[in-house]
């Protein structure tokens, strides 16, 4: 488990990241999220020991992480911009990590690099930004490390990688429950893998939720009703987010559980009634504006 307990960071006048609190449990998919500039990135490196807080303490497994051999070895650290030593071929990087990582698995890693169809002898700063993207996330991968710290990880990968590396982080959280970190500003990217979210904005955390729980408590709706005296009714029994007619279909945003919804919807015996799926966004669209921001003015 990974705790952050009032961790602040500032670079001279700017404060990166503002106080913040936060328990990543083992074996799950946590993903943080808001614009550039939000603090993410900052707040990857404290938790992987490279920077150190100006204030407040994160540990791993009970551990400081900061200058900490024991902990360290617990985390790869995936950063947006990656760095190979000079000419160095990912076989290079594979012996380099091996000396790091006691469990690092060789052998799986020549089975995924002949995979992804990647030439370990081929010079790395010769690869496109996508395949120097796919050696990192192999290494770190392979490096049976518990925790992933993954920065944009997906960012430059094309649609057929990018759910393959999905597929390999869920395989590995099943067999030795693996806890990726992933940190992004799009939404849609870490919409089907992640179980826990946390926004963060200004450098401090907005939000931190379980999706399932969200999902449980936000649905959407589409029906038709019978007579229109009836919406009122509707309006005035739901705790409606938001609303949208398009003739005589109302689409709704609501909070409460499906049953209690239907319920309320059904005692007006509509013509037509369906839930719709939500997406990540208009889940946290309904979330931020509770609390008084503007979800469109901090992701995109």
């Amino acid at each position: 488990m990974i705790e952050a307990v009032n961790v602040s960071k500032s670079f001279r006048n700017i404060k990166a990241v503002d106080d913040i609190s936060a328990t990543i449990k083992e074996g799950t998919v946590f993903g943080l999220i808001g614009t550039n500039g939000a603090g993410k990135s900052t707040f990857l490196r404290m938790a992987c020991g490279v920077l150190k807080p100006d204030h407040g303490e994160i540990s791993i497994d009970g551990l400081p992480v900061y200058e900490n051999e024991e902990a360290k070895s617990k985390i790869f650290y995936i950063s947006d911009d990656q760095y190979f030593f000079a000419n160095a071929t990912s076989n290079d990087m594979k012996n380099y990590y091996k000396s790091f990582y006691s469990k690092f698995d060789s052998v799986r890693f020549d089975e995924l690099m002949k995979k992804f169809e990647l030439d370990p002898n081929r010079k790395i700063n010769t690869f496109s930004k996508g395949m120097k993207k796919q050696v990192s996330i192999l290494c770190g991968v392979c490096a049976n490390t518990e925790y992933l710290f993954c920065d944009e990880t997906f960012d430059g990968l094309d649609p057929v990688v990018r759910q393959a590396v999905k597929s390999i982080f869920a395989n590995d959280m099943e067999e030795r429950k693996l806890t990726p970190v992933i940190a992004s500003h799009n939404l849609r990217e870490l919409e089907d893998i992640c179980d826990h979210v946390g926004l963060l904005h200004k450098g401090g955390i907005l939000l931190s939720k379980d999706l399932e729980e969200m999902k449980f408590n936000i649905h959407k709706i589409q029906c038709v009703l019978k007579n229109e005296n009836d919406e009122e009714v509707l309006y005035h029994k739901l705790d409606i987010l938001k609303t949208e007619k398009r003739g005589s279909l109302i689409t709704i945003t609501a909070r409460g559980t499906q049953v209690e919804i239907v319920d309320v919807i059904s005692q007006l015996n509509p013509l037509f009634h369906e839930i719709l799926p939500l997406s990540l966004e208009e889940i946290f669209i309904s979330e931020t504006e509770v609390v008084g921001y503007d979800i469109k003015k901090l992701i995109f």
